[in-house]
């Protein structure tokens, strides 16, 4: 029926849709569904073109163009349910993507702080046996130079200083003019004294009598990390920084969680 130039369906109680092939008809002149029951899309395609909206009123839920004032038709549940699987499955490959990703470089600095803890150990045993005395911390930190000034607090001041055996040290000098300076050696000691990490600076002597306190850390020669956040001399890559992320996060989770006393910092 190739050659059908007029079709009048109207008033006829049909139900179903209007077929898409119908468009293939380039004869048609005339089609007319008047008063029936149909639903579905009315196809757009020529001839449909040059039909009259009320060929189409009186139907069960026809949907389509404007012209045939009818309302637009929902996006197809099928179209919609494959772009939701095709999101999800992005989202799943991505996800598994950045996992597999953080895995690789966890087990990196795994395997790298491995390699380097035996001799780090060993360094700091071997510093935590030393005896440290009063006149060799002095002579340690040049009798308090300016020059080995690494930072101040609100207690005190900190030197770097290198003892006889040629160990490089970080000196902690409380300013015994403040009367809260007392009090806070006193807690820092006791506090100081029992923590246990890896990620901690170690604390390797203490010094205390009418002249001087002083707490003997371990010296951390890369300096502050805030040199290298705010520095343009200098650049940390995406590697480096998420194991310094995480490692400060193994301290404070220790300093929260492990220690018999919990220390907020």
């Amino acid at each position: 029926m190739v050659g059908l130039e007029l079709l009048d369906l109207s008033d006829n109680n049909i139900s179903g849709t209007i077929l898409m092939s119908l468009e293939k008809l380039q004869y048609l002149k005339y089609f007319n569904v008047f008063v029936n029951k149909l639903h579905a899309e009315i196809p757009s395609g020529c001839p449909f073109k040059n039909f009259l909206s009320t060929f189409f009123i009186y139907n069960e839920a026809l949907c389509g163009s404007s012209r045939f004032i009818v309302p637009p038709c929902p996006t197809s549940s099928k179209h919609r349910s494959s772009r939701k699987k095709v999101l999800i499955l992005f989202l799943l490959l991505g996800i598994a993507l950045v996992f597999v990703l953080i895995t690789l470089v966890f087990f990196w600095i795994r395997y790298r702080r491995g390699k380097r803890a035996p001799q780090q150990a060993d360094s700091l045993s071997a510093m935590t046996r030393e005896r440290i005395s009063y006149y060799e911390l002095l002579q340690a930190i040049d009798a308090l130079s300016e020059s080995n000034l690494i930072g101040s607090g609100s207690f005190g001041c900190v030197y770097k200083g290198v003892l006889r055996s040629g160990t490089t040290i970080t000196v902690k000098v409380f300013n015994l003019q403040l009367d809260a300076a007392f009090k806070s050696f006193d807690t820092e000691c006791e506090v100081l004294h029992s923590l246990r990490h890896r990620n901690l600076v170690k604390v390797i002597a203490s010094c205390s009598n009418l002249d001087l306190k002083v707490l003997v850390l371990q010296y951390m020669p890369n300096g502050s990390l805030e040199k290298y956040l705010y520095s343009h001399n200098y650049f940390l890559d995406i590697r480096q920084r998420l194991s310094i992320m995480i490692d400060v996060a193994c301290a404070l989770e220790y300093l929260h969680h492990g220690c018999l006393s919990p220390v907020i910092h």
